[in-house]
C-alpha cells in the first residue's frame, strides 16, 4: 500500500509539473512566433513582453506587444497592442490545423507620421508586401509549417495619433472585427494570416487619419490635410497589391 501511494503522489507530482512545463511551453512558442514572424514581414522591431496560453482551456493573454518604426521616423514605434486576448481550441493544437475561436486586440496604439507623399505606415505596407512575395501569397517550406484558422479577430478602443511631438494630435480609431480568416483555404500560414490581419488593420489606421485630416483641417507639422490625404491614397494603392488586391 505504501509503495502504492509513493507511486500515486510521483504521478500527481509529475501530472502537476507537465501542466506547468506546458503552459509555459506554449507561451514561449507564441512569444517565439511573433518576434520571429513580426520582423520578417514589417522590417521593423518587434517586441512581445509576455505571452501566457493555457493547453487546457485554450485561453491565453499577450502582453507588451510593440513593432517599431522604419527608420527615419521621429517616434520610436509604428504601433502597441495594449491587451491582447486570445482563445483557442485545445485539440487543435495536436493537429496540422490550429483552430484559434477569437482574438481580442484591446487599447491599441498607433502612430501615424506623413512626408509630403509618403508616410511610416506605408513604408510598412511596402515592406509587407515584399516579404510575402509581391502581393502573392507565399508557402514556405510547404507541408513543414502548421496552418492557423482564425473565426474571430476584434479590434477595439484603439487610437491614432497623428504626427510626433508638440504638433501630434489623437484620435479614436475605428472598431474593427474580422471573421474566419483562414477558413476558405483550409488554413493559413502565420505568415499569412499575420499579413491578412496588417492589411485590414493599417487601412483603418489610414481612414482615421484621413477622416481626422478632413473634419479638422490640420497644417502643423507637416501634417498638412493634401499631405495626409496624399499619403493615404498611396498607403491604399500598398493594401490594394496585398493578395493580389482586395478580397470579398
Amino acid at each position: 500500500m505504501k509503495k502504492l501511494l509513493v507511486i500515486a503522489a510521483l504521478l500527481a507530482g509529475l501530472a502537476v509539473i507537465a501542466v506547468i512545463a506546458a503552459t509555459f511551453f506554449l507561451g514561449s512558442i507564441v512569444k517565439a512566433g511573433v518576434t520571429t514572424v513580426g520582423p520578417r514581414l514589417t522590417g521593423t522591431k518587434v517586441e512581445l513582453a509576455s505571452a501566457t496560453v493555457s493547453p487546457f482551456s485554450g485561453t491565453g493573454t499577450l502582453s507588451g506587444f510593440v513593432v517599431g518604426n522604419p527608420a527615419g521616423w521621429q517616434s520610436d514605434r509604428a504601433f502597441s497592442l495594449g491587451k491582447v486576448y486570445l482563445d483557442l481550441e485545445p485539440r487543435s493544437l495536436l493537429s496540422d490545423t490550429i483552430v484559434i475561436t477569437e482574438v481580442t486586440i484591446d487599447e491599441p496604439q498607433f502612430f501615424y507620421e506623413t512626408k509630403i507623399v509618403s508616410s511610416n505606415i506605408k513604408e510598412l505596407l511596402d515592406h509587407i508586401e515584399k516579404a510575402i512575395g509581391g502581393g502573392q501569397a507565399t508557402s514556405p517550406s510547404e507541408g513543414s509549417q502548421k496552418k492557423i484558422i482564425l473565426k474571430k479577430f476584434v479590434l477595439q478602443n484603439g487610437q491614432v495619433t497623428l504626427g510626433a511631438g508638440t504638433a501630434a494630435l489623437t484620435v479614436p480609431m475605428p472598431a474593427l472585427t474580422l471573421t474566419d480568416l483562414g477558413v476558405k483555404e483550409g488554413g493559413l500560414t502565420p505568415d499569412q494570416l499575420a499579413a491578412a490581419i496588417m492589411r485590414k488593420v493599417l487601412g483603418n489606421v489610414v481612414n482615421a487619419a484621413l477622416s481626422a485630416a478632413g473634419q479638422i483641417g490640420i497644417s502643423s507639422g507637416g501634417l498638412s490635410k493634401d499631405a495626409l490625404s496624399e499619403a493615404a491614397k498611396k498607403a491604399g494603392e500598398g493594401l490594394k497589391n496585398l493578395f493580389g488586391g482586395e478580397k470579398k
